[in-house]
């Protein structure tokens, strides 16, 4: 049977451990201190992988200068293997938000790797004479590079499902668009009619917008985050290391992960600034605020069914209403726009802790790493369900659609490089105000012959440039 607890010891004086943990005192104060989110480190399984890859390549380091013996060595990368393969995520329990810049992480994977490191030696957990969180798993290291090293990499980890998601949505739409391009449809500016568009010109927009973002993610985000500063320990200068454990470190940090990693220039710099954040969250926000908007614009085409739009059916999802039998709401785009919103906040959030940085380092670390783990995971599962769960299944009410070309005021403006400016507006005020069809009023006047109207009427004639007439 294994014991109930072991007694550690830190600056502080001893508690008692549960016995089954792979994690030690420290993790343990800051499990007691820190019950805010509820959140922790295990919820972002990539940021848990990037902190053993960190770990691991630190021992590589160490291990090359001859600084860590070969037993210590395999016991810790043996460790870090492990929790790289999935293994031992539910010991990383500190909450995402915490004092201290990050300790309580660091030392969260410092204590889980090891004592699985210790098992691997054949010892029990807490033995820490045979091998140290401190003194060797944390070897030439600091927080204050450890930490926001992994971060990056492990949003690096992250970055391809993101990119997926958004390819697949953006994807969906070009579907959509291309099997509406035959619909004719009501363009429409400030909610008021304007000049005539396909449903199919109208998807592709939305389509194209979001392929903007997936360029600029594609191409910037990894630019932004392949520069770390590990090896700059406490705040930059490199204190407690070999001259040659940056240079070390990185390279095998990089080989580990598969990222490019490369070391920063300035490590007094890189410690400090949290400008990559701020950037790839300001990228983040955007994609969320296009998502946002394409989201109301799917609700109001497919308002009604009677009394709105009604220009495209939404895939029912659920029944909408406990009061109105029959209702079924646009809930798919109501979630995503909610998603936007916190998106939006993350944001904010993100960059009020990178402006709360002081002198050379920046405490607020923690909420950064959360909330931008937080945007990614929302807007992958966000696109995600919007592409499956709603774009798929939309259809066009083609007959609606032109129901509404015929009827709308705005089909004057068609006319009007025919007729003039004073000629239409004169018709679409009598239009307005009697009811009747612009169209109608047009015949009725003589202003242009049937062929002619016909003519421009064309679908493809009213959706793209053409020849005017010219005015003598």
């Amino acid at each position: 049977m294994s014991v109930a607890f072991r007694c550690e010891k830190d600056l502080l004086g001893s508690l008692e451990v549960p016995g089954d943990a792979y994690y030690g005192i420290q993790t343990l104060r800051a499990v007691d201190n820190f019950r805010l989110t509820g959140v922790p480190l295990s919820h972002y399984p990539k940021f848990v992988i990037a902190l053993a890859m960190v770990k691991q390549a630190a021992a590589d380091a160490n291990h090359q200068l001859g600084y860590l013996n070969d037993e210590k060595h395999q016991a810790i990368t043996g460790a870090c293997r492990k929790v790289i393969d999935g293994e031992f995520h539910d010991q990383f329990v500190v909450d995402m938000i915490q004092g201290g810049a990050g300790t309580s992480t660091n030392m969260n994977a410092n204590e889980v790797i090891a004592n699985i490191g210790l098992e691997l030696m054949g010892h029990a957990r807490g033995e820490y004479h045979y091998l140290h969180p401190n003194n060797d798993v944390n070897m030439a290291q600091s927080t204050n590079d450890a930490y926001p090293t992994a971060i990056r990499v492990g949003l690096l980890l992250g970055h391809h499902y993101l990119l997926d998601s958004l390819d697949n949505l953006a994807g969906a739409l070009t579907d959509k668009g291309n099997e509406f391009s035959h619909v004719l449809k009501m363009g429409r500016t400030q909610l008021q009619d304007a000049v005539p568009m396909t449903l199919g010109q109208e998807f592709h927009a939305f389509a194209n917008t979001l392929k903007e973002d997936l360029q600029h993610l594609n191409r910037m985000a990894p630019e932004l985050l392949v520069e770390v500063n590990l090896g700059g320990t406490a705040i930059g200068t490199g204190i407690n290391s070999d001259p040659e454990y940056q240079r070390i470190a990185v390279a095998r940090l990089a080989e580990i992960s598969g990222m490019p990693l490369r070391p920063a220039l300035d490590l007094v710099e890189a410690t400090s600034d949290m400008g990559a954040f701020v950037l790839i969250s300001g990228m983040l926000k955007r994609l969320a605020v296009k998502l946002s908007k394409i989201c109301n614009d799917l609700r109001l085409l497919s308002s009604g069914p009677r009394t709105g739009f009604n220009e495209i059916n939404l895939p029912p999802r659920q029944p909408g209403s406990s009061i109105m039998p029959g209702k079924v709401n646009p809930v798919i785009p109501e979630a995503v726009n909610q998603v936007a919103f916190d998106i939006i906040g993350n944001d904010l959030a993100v960059t009020m802790a990178a402006e709360g940085g002081q002198l050379q380092l920046n405490v607020m670390e923690p909420l950064i790493a959360y909330r931008t783990f937080d945007s990614v995971r929302l807007l992958t599962r966000a696109m995600t369900m919007l592409e499956e769960h709603c774009i798929k299944g939309i259809t066009a009410n083609e007959e609606r659609c032109l129901e509404l070309v015929e009827n709308s005021i705005g089909l004057i403006t068609a006319l009007n490089p025919w007729i003039g400016y004073d000629n239409a507006t004169r018709i679409a005020r009598e239009a307005l105000t009697s009811g009747r069809g612009v169209l109608e009023l047009v015949r009725e006047e003589k202003l242009l012959d049937d062929d002619t109207l016909t003519d421009i009427l064309r679908p493809a004639n009213m959706i793209a440039p053409r020849l005017k007439p010219l005015r003598g």
